[in-house]
């Protein structure tokens, strides 16, 4: 039935993608699959160092004299699934469904994240039809966990003058900026223990929020898994005695933490006393975000653990460290209304067997601003004495909204929809900054069609909104100057 929806050739091509293992970091499968889609066209394929990939397509008659434009998207997707949905990435296809207008995915996210954008410049590449300048289709790789392909991509290898980024998820917006980010991580080690006697082990589920995207969604005030486990154990350590075996919160640095488990150890005169604390916190839970996460749930049982614990100073001390830890908004844009300017994701934690580590996503459009976060995250972890680990850097991409190409995108844009777009920044982490540093006399822009919930097994795709992303894409490849 997906195959079925208009456009047929890129729901087809979505459909195809979607059946490709292509997590970030392990691409290997979805590099090949669009290598080999190239070929089978007769089209030019060249494979850089990292896995980018870049397949060029001559213009349409009439078209030759045109500029050459250069469609970018990425290969990778997220992969995150909810806790009780069982499912494979690395063997299973994308198991897809159709809601009203939407495309939905059965407990996973979709992967119209970039993948709706991948299956558009394959519908092109292998159109015959299609009226167009010269393409030089641009796949980059690891976007979603470092943009290690477009950071690795040299200069030399595109000739295009305008650049095409198909990785905007509202179909009303051009976007002409984005922030940059930096990974941050505190790490450490403890001397595990046995726990004391006279306790039992009780296993702690922070489940069912909502998550999302940690750029485009920061501003919505989505509960983090990291910061209510946290802030729940911070407050019971105050008057119930128990010791940490174990935390595992959030997996992905880019995703707003949906989910934490904790093990404890609890002295069993007060086990009561723990059971009725959860649910004095559920309720507080539920009752704070009972509009932006309206499917929480806070529980506990008992379990078996054999696993050490923490000691009462180191498990004070890294309580204190979280609950410190910045997470959210850090500071609006103060020329753009409603951008936010800094903010960061406390992405995940884990801790068990003597380690821990406490990973954060700081994003900034204002790179100085950027590393004064970074800088207040380090604080927080030499107070404990943990380990600043600092990676992924990239830069953000400065709006210049006097381009040619924002200009016949806005007109295009009006001539269309009898309406205006809207031109803005945005929070997330797009390619195009990176790609502008080896490519900057090259003109770019980012548009696509509405994607809500990426990064999370919410994630769906509007299919009205892929028929005006597609019929937009195509009158402005037709009327390119």
């Amino acid at each position: 039935m997906i195959q079925n929806l208009e456009p047929t050739a890129v729901w087809k091509n979505f459909s195809l993608l979607n059946e490709v293992p292509r997590a970030s970091k392990k691409e290997r499968q979805v590099i090949d699959f669009i290598k080999s889609f190239g070929t089978t066209l007769n089209l030019a394929v060249y494979e850089d160092e990292v896995g980018n990939v870049i397949i060029k397509k001559p213009a349409t008659i009439g078209m030759e004299n045109k500029p050459t434009v250069c469609l970018q998207s990425h290969l990778d997707m997220v992969h995150q699934k909810n806790n009780d949905t069982i499912f494979d990435f690395a063997t299973q296809g994308i198991d897809m469904y159709i809601d009203a207008d939407w495309v939905k995915a059965k407990g996973t996210t979709l992967g119209a994240d970039n993948g709706m954008g991948v299956a558009a410049i394959m519908t092109i590449l292998a159109s015959t039809d299609i009226v167009h300048p010269a393409i030089e289709a641009l796949f980059t790789i690891d976007e979603e966990t470092g943009m290690t392909g477009a950071l690795a991509l040299k200069g030399g290898l595109l000739d295009a003058k305008y650049m095409l980024n198909l990785d905007t998820e509202e179909d009303n917006e051009l976007t002409i900026g984005c922030a940059g980010g930096i990974d941050v991580t505190g790490v450490g080690t403890y001397v595990s223990s046995k726990p004391n006697e006279n306790t039992k082990a009780y296993k702690i589920y922070l489940k069912g929020l909502s998550g999302g995207h940690s750029g485009i969604e920061i501003h919505k005030g989505l509960a983090n898994a990291n910061k209510l486990m946290n802030r729940f154990l911070w407050n019971a350590a105050k008057q119930i005695g128990f010791q940490i075996a174990s935390i595992t919160g959030g997996s992905l640095r880019n995703a707003i933490p949906r989910e934490s488990v904790v093990v404890v150890f609890v002295i069993e005169t007060e086990a009561e006393k723990f059971e009725k604390f959860i649910a004095e916190y559920e309720i507080i839970f539920k009752t704070e975000y009972q509009f932006t996460d309206p499917k929480l749930n806070f529980t506990t049982e008992k379990t078996e653990c054999n696993s050490g614990v923490l000691d009462a100073t180191t498990q004070q001390h890294l309580l204190n460290c979280i609950y410190t830890l910045p997470n959210g908004i850090y500071r609006m844009d103060s020329n753009i209304a409603g951008l936010v300017q800094t903010s960061n994701n406390l992405a995940k934690v884990t801790l068990g067997e003597g380690t821990y580590s406490i990973q954060c996503l700081t994003r900034g459009s204002v790179n100085s601003e950027k590393i004064d976060l970074a800088n207040v995250i380090e604080s927080c972890f030499n107070l404990i004495k943990a380990e600043t680990k600092f990676g992924g850097s990239y830069p953000g991409w400065a709006p210049q909204p006097n381009n040619e190409i924002v200009k016949l995108m806005v007109a295009k844009y009006k001539a269309l929809f009898a309406d205006e777009p809207l031109v803005n920044a945005c929070h997330a982490g797009l390619e195009c900054g990176i790609l502008g540093t080896n490519y900057p006399t090259m003109q770019m822009i980012s548009f696509g069609p509405t994607i809500h919930g990426a990064h999370s097994p919410d994630e769906k795709v509007s299919i009205r909104s892929v028929q005006k992303f597609w019929k937009y894409l195509l009158e402005v490849l037709k009327d390119i100057n």
